[in-house]
């Protein structure tokens, strides 16, 4: 598959809108989830194989399959702590903002939201674990069907969804009659909770956790779900699919999201002294050797 290359696209996240402060640890606000294509930019050019390499084969078949794959939780066991610890190993391909492990990520995001929620222990450990998911890369998964952003399948592309304005070209559900339609496979007004999306971390941890009893509020459950549909929460798609009470879900999504994304230029926590109360929050809400 050739990809264009056209220098001067720019995409950038209509979440900057949504962004409280314009500049964030030292940041500007237009630095991050930049998507403008430059082929000389070895990240950039990772980042965009990433995607069209997921829009290509991310069918309602592709995500049923893999639902059948990993929803039967049996791949391995282990701890919280050690499937986190696991993640020091993973760099995510999609993720044009950082080039550090994700441990590092997982902590930034967990230590901002303690700082700003001090009482909230759910909402820190929400921030350590939201990108837990990505474990499934080390068991013979590309990244494409682990990272980066989701979307719905079943239905028309979202307006809103990085490359897509080129890069779902070869998807053979693009020309499906099934599924190309303005509401494809759904009713009108079907809510947010009966939609399929795109395969990724995000679903698999949200599985992961109802699996394993997971003592977290529900709003935890909808932050890990949700929090990479940017074309929904940040870009505003598919608003003829949503019913009354999805706009509370993305009320919950984008106080969580201000800290996942925009932690990622802050300083490298002291990962080794902050375990200790981490592992509390895990005794306290995940406990024990879980399925994954």
């Amino acid at each position: 598959m050739k990809l264009k290359l056209d220098s001067h696209i720019s995409l950038l996240d209509p979440s900057l809108l949504l962004r409280p402060e314009q500049v964030y640890d030292g940041k500007p606000i237009d630095a991050f989830r930049d998507y403008t294509i430059d082929n000389t930019d070895p990240i950039r050019e990772r980042v965009r194989r990433t995607y069209y390499e997921m829009h290509t084969n991310m069918t309602v078949d592709f995500v049923k399959s893999k639902m059948e794959k990993w929803l039967k939780f049996n791949h391995f066991k282990s701890t919280i702590k050690d499937a986190l610890i696991r993640l020091n190993e993973l760099v995510d391909e999609s993720d044009p903002d950082t080039d550090l492990p994700n441990i590092v990520h997982a902590f930034q995001t967990a230590e901002k939201i303690r700082e700003d929620y001090p009482d909230d222990d759910w909402f820190h450990l929400t921030g350590l674990i939201h990108d837990l998911g990505k474990v499934m890369a080390f068991y013979d998964e590309p990244q494409w069907c682990v990272v980066g952003d989701t979307f719905v399948v079943g239905c028309k592309w979202g307006k809103n969804i990085v490359y897509g304005d080129d890069s779902f070209k070869e998807n053979p559900d693009t020309y499906n009659p099934k599924y190309n339609t303005e509401y494809g496979m759904y009713t009108p007004n079907c809510g947010l909770e009966n939609l399929m999306i795109s395969w990724g971390h995000d679903e698999y941890l949200y599985r992961f956790l109802i699996h394993n009893k997971a003592k977290l509020p529900k709003e935890a459950f909808y932050m890990i779900r949700y929090h990479s549909f940017y074309p929904w929460h940040a870009g505003g798609d598919y608003k003829h699919l949503l019913q009354d009470g999805d706009e509370k879900i993305r009320e919950s999504v984008l106080k969580f999201n201000r800290y996942d994304l925009y932690t990622k230029s802050a300083a490298i926590p002291d990962v080794a002294a902050l375990w200790p109360y981490y592992e509390s929050l895990i005794d306290k809400y995940l406990p024990g050797v879980l399925e994954f």
